[in-house]
C-alpha cells in the first residue's frame, strides 16, 4: 500500500518545496493540494461536515504554483491535486497548466478532480451554469481535457464546453494525464464508475443507506458500477482520504479492499504551522515501514 498526504497549503504553514523534501525522504509517494480560489463571505452553503467552516479553507494558495515548486525539488513524488475544482478554471488554461506541470516534473501529474460543495463559489466563476447541471458539465469537461492532451488539433462542441479547432501545446508526457474524481456521493460513485481513471473518495463520506460509514459497501459498489460500465473495475486504483490518527486495523481492511494508496490528511482544516505538519508526519514512519 502506497501513502500521500494532503496539504492544507496555506502560506502561513509549511512550504510545498521543504513538504515534499521531507514526504519523498519519509517514504510517501504523493502529495496532494486542495483548492478554494476564493470563499464567499456571505456562507450561504453550509459547511457539509457541520459546524463553522474552517479558516484553512479560504487561505489555500494555488495548487498548480505549489505542485510544481514540489515537482522541482523531488524525482518520485506523485502531483496530485486533492482536489481541483475542475469547473471553476477556462478549459483550456487549466488543459495547459496541467500539461506544463506533467512535462516539467518527467510525467508525474495526477488531476484529482471534483464539482465542489460551494453553490456561491460556483456561481461566482461560471454564473451560466446552473449547479444542479455540475456534473453533467464535469463529464464534458473531462472528455474535452482528453481530447485537448492527446489530439493535435482538438475541437469541441458540447453543451457546456466549445472551443474551435486549436493547437494546444505542450501535450503532457503521460497520454492522457490520469485524471481521478473525488466524488463519494450516489451520482458522484456514478461518475467516477463510468470514466474516472482513478477514484479518491473521503472514507468518512462512504456511508450506506442508514448513513452510516461503510467505506466496504462504497468499494465494493464503485466496482460493481464499473464492471456494469464494461470496465476493468478491479484495475481502477482507488486512494483514499482517511481523516484520522493512524489505525493498523483500519488500514488492514483496506489493503484488503485492494485500496492503491491511504491519503493521510491533517487533523485539522484549521490554518496550522511548519512544526505542526512535521509533527503530524511522524507517528506515521512506522506504519510506512510495516506497510512496504
Amino acid at each position: 500500500m502506497r501513502f500521500g498526504y494532503l496539504s492544507l497549503n496555506n502560506a502561513e504553514g509549511i512550504r510545498p518545496a521543504r513538504l515534499a523534501r521531507e514526504l519523498e525522504d519519509r517514504g510517501f509517494d504523493s502529495v496532494w493540494m486542495p483548492e478554494h480560489s476564493h470563499i464567499p463571505v456571505s456562507r450561504d452553503t453550509p459547511y457539509p461536515a457541520g459546524g463553522d467552516l474552517p479558516d484553512g479553507y479560504w487561505h489555500m494558495m494555488d495548487p498548480f504554483v505549489s505542485l510544481q515548486a514540489a515537482a522541482a525539488v523531488t524525482t518520485k513524488l506523485i502531483l496530485a491535486t486533492g482536489i481541483c475544482l475542475v469547473l471553476e478554471h477556462d478549459i483550456l488554461d487549466l488543459a495547459c497548466t496541467v500539461a506544463t506541470l506533467d512535462v516539467l516534473s518527467g510525467g508525474r501529474a495526477l488531476l484529482g478532480i471534483g464539482v465542489g460543495w460551494n453553490r456561491e463559489e460556483l456561481v461566482n466563476h461560471r454564473p451560466e451554469l446552473p449547479f444542479k447541471l455540475r456534473y453533467s458539465a464535469m463529464r464534458e469537461r473531462v472528455d474535452a481535457l482528453r481530447r485537448i492532451w492527446t489530439e493535435e488539433e482538438p475541437a469541441y462542441d458540447g453543451r457546456f464546453e466549445r472551443f474551435s479547432a486549436s493547437w494546444v501545446y505542450p501535450k503532457p508526457i503521460q497520454q492522457p494525464v490520469p485524471i481521478a474524481l473525488g466524488n463519494a456521493g450516489k451520482v458522484g460513485i456514478q461518475h467516477a464508475a463510468e470514466y474516472a481513471d482513478h477514484w479518491c473518495p473521503i472514507d468518512a463520506q462512504l456511508l450506506n443507506y442508514d448513513g452510516k460509514p461503510d467505506v466496504r459497501g462504497g468499494i465494493e459498489l464503485f466496482r460493481r458500477l464499473a464492471a456494469e460500465a464494461g470496465r476493468p473495475a478491479e484495475d481502477i486504483p482507488i486512494s483514499v482520504f482517511a481523516f484520522g490518527p493512524p489505525n493498523r486495523k483500519r488500514l488492514d481492511v483496506y489493503e484488503e479492499l485492494n485500496v492503491e494508496r491511504i491519503v493521510v490528511p491533517p487533523p485539522t482544516m484549521m490554518r496550522h504551522d511548519e512544526a505542526a505538519t512535521l509533527g503530524w508526519l511522524d507517528p506515521w514512519a512506522p506504519v510506512l515501514e510495516q506497510m512496504k
